[in-house]
């Protein structure tokens, strides 16, 4: 089954998929100019890959982004499938991985890394 993830920012909404094996490769970010663009990229991004299932990040510590996610999932209008995966410390996890590699830390790589690793995360739970 195909499965993709995201992790939603304010900015950036990281994105991740795992396609035919448990192999999880982030892709490129999808940046928010608002977030009817945005819910509108995502769906974009959905069929494109023939996603089965989305996982999507969701924050323990933080009620305000919990509301602002599950909006922001209402806005995606899904025919697929979707779950909620725990995301703390993600994006912290995401920038040690590549410490010293990126010089740029706003052009969304490490918010698509935060989504590789919360749909690993999905994938090893149980």
């Amino acid at each position: 089954m195909s499965l993709a993830s995201i992790d939603v920012g304010l900015k950036r909404i990281g994105v991740a998929i795992c396609v035919g094996s448990n192999i999880v490769t982030p892709k490129d970010p999808i940046l928010r100019k608002n977030r009817n663009q945005a819910a509108r990229d995502v769906n974009t991004f959905l069929k494109e890959w023939d996603i089965k299932k989305l996982i999507v990040g969701f924050p323990s510590s933080s009620e305000d982004m919990q509301k602002r996610i599950k909006h922001f999932v209402a806005l995606l209008e899904l025919k697929i499938p979707y779950e909620f995966q725990e995301e703390n410390m993600s994006s912290i996890e995401a920038e040690d991985l590549i410490k010293g590699e990126i010089k740029y830390k706003r052009d969304g790589r490490i918010d698509s890394i935060a989504a590789k690793i919360i749909l690993e995360r999905y994938l090893t739970k149980d």
